[in-house]
């Protein structure tokens, strides 16, 4: 217990205290002198984001790069990069002609959703060929020439961050990369999940050559599982314009934390696998979509945090589903493959086991988040509202069996009966139709750790919408979501002063 009261008062240093996130903004106040209150130090990302912002995509969507064509599109030589360090942009122009690169930083930016940090030089750009498919994993490893080398400026704030390519000829792709803050704590750690990202992506979606964790191309066009990649490389684009297969979703929390002056940085789940991302620093780490592919190294180190007293929270469904190597480059470069086999035997099984599920490892997820994955939901459905008393749904005027529209979409949790669980409670129960077939039930989670830690898995992917997405924003999602992230970085009143 004292190790956690001094990571509690650690944190509200740092800034961990914030807002509800439907109420008025209340300052943090600290120790008094002579009855005058102590200025909160504003913490980086809510300093950023009193600059003026601009979306990072045009919003008549511009002219967006495809695959077929190949206008223009690139990639970024590693994932995550703090302020000092270099990143690499290496970018295919077809035909070839001159194109420059800007960078956006995603956030709240008063509604704005993006703020452009800067432009490159006019940069010359020429066509790029595809490359052939490893024979043993099929993954495509590119191998461009460096187009452009950046020095991240020391003073950019932590976030996911948007290189956005545009040619001459107006066409345009991009590609995501984060910034992290390795020298300051925040309260809050967001955590990217670009191994999900990367295993979704089908680069080039042609008919033909594009190989991803789930799909190759038979010579007719259709795509078939039995032609899969084992392992996908970082070393190439993402398909079409470069926005990674449901990052949407976690964007959607992004402009919702920052709007709610949450105090955040932002690492990657390669962050979380090398160690560059302590858990044991920050009051809690947020996973805002879907993040479904994690190494060994990665649940080792949440574990711990977890049994330190970090908690975690987990805004998307279908979470800590298989198990992954993660991978070098042919030239040695770390973090650019992530290897899947999905089935026994896994031909690069290492001490850490094959490459499958985590309940085939006898480790489900349900062990850690309390729920797991139970299938794909057909069509939008409402969440079912249970135990109202519960504090997460505090504030939010729900009772038992209230529907809130909309909510359990795209991928949904719920309770496994014949699996360990932590103890904790269900906050809803909700009815839903299965691409797998029949009716099954979704359910949100959470529990509390003997060390104070909150853990909290939304159940479906649904949930991040219901945050800050047009048409779908609902306030007693809201509310319930600054419950939990309140609980987190809320100071501990039973500690002393």
């Amino acid at each position: 217990m004292v190790r956690l009261r001094r990571r509690t008062a650690l944190g509200l240093l740092l800034g961990g205290a914030s807002a509800s996130a439907l109420g008025p903004l209340e300052p943090v106040r600290g120790e008094h002198r002579e009855s005058a209150p102590v200025p909160r130090q504003l913490p980086p990302v809510e300093i950023e984001n009193r600059a003026a912002g601009a979306p990072w995509w045009p919003a008549d969507g511009g002219r967006a790069a495809d695959d077929r064509r190949r206008q223009i599109q690139g990639y970024a030589s590693t994932t995550s990069v703090a302020p000092g360090e270099t990143i690499d942009f290496h970018v295919a122009v077809d035909p070839a002609g001159p194109f420059r690169i800007t960078v956006h930083r995603i956030g709240w930016y008063a509604g704005a959703g993006a703020r452009t940090l800067l432009t490159s030089p006019e940069l010359a750009g020429e066509p790029q060929p595809v490359p052939p498919a490893d024979p043993d994993t099929g993954a495509l490893d590119c191998r461009w020439p460096r187009s452009w080398r950046l020095r991240v400026p020391e003073g950019w704030a932590s976030g996911l961050y948007q290189a956005v390519f545009t040619s001459a000829a107006g066409w345009r792709a991009a590609t995501p990369f984060v910034v992290r803050d390795d020298r300051r704590a925040a309260a809050l750690c967001v955590v990217l999940p670009v191994t999900t990202w990367q295993a979704y992506n089908q680069w080039p979606r042609d008919r033909r050559a594009g190989r991803s964790l789930y799909n190759g191309y038979r010579p007719n066009g259709r795509r078939d599982p039995g032609l899969r990649a084992r392992a996908v490389s970082f070393d190439r684009p993402y398909a079409g314009a470069g926005l990674p297969t449901q990052a949407d979703r976690d964007q959607d929390a992004i402009r919702w934390l920052e709007r709610n002056r949450y105090d955040v940085s932002y690492a990657t789940s390669f962050d979380l696998h090398s160690g560059r991302l302590d858990p044991a620093r920050h009051r809690g780490l947020v996973f805002c979509g879907h993040d479904e592919y994690w190494s060994a190294e990665m649940r080792r180190a949440v574990e711990a945090g977890l049994a330190g007293g970090t908690s975690l929270a987990f805004f998307g469904a279908n979470s800590v589903y298989w198990h992954v190597r993660v991978g070098t480059a042919a030239d040695g470069r770390p973090e650019r493959l992530v290897e899947c086999a999905k089935t026994r035997p896994d031909p690069g099984e290492d001490a850490a086991g094959p490459t499958v599920t985590w309940r085939d490892l006898d480790r489900p997820e349900q062990a850690l988040l309390g729920v797991q994955y139970n299938g794909i939901v057909l069509t939008p459905q409402p969440l079912v509202v249970r135990s109202a008393d519960h504090w997460v749904w505090a504030g939010t005027g729900v009772a038992d069996g209230d529907r809130i529209p909309g909510v359990v979409a795209g991928e949904a949790d719920g309770l496994n009966a014949g699996v360990p669980r932590p103890g904790g409670t269900m906050l809803s129960s909700s009815p839903y139709p299965a691409q797998q077939g029949g009716r099954r039930l979704q359910g949100t989670h959470v529990h509390e750790t003997p060390q104070g830690a909150v853990v909290f898995a939304t159940g479906t992917l649904g949930w991040t919408m219901a945050l800050d997405r047009r048409g779908h924003r609902d306030p007693r999602i809201e509310r319930a979501t600054a419950n939990v992230l309140d609980r987190m970085v809320a100071r501990d009143r039973s500690a002393p002063a």
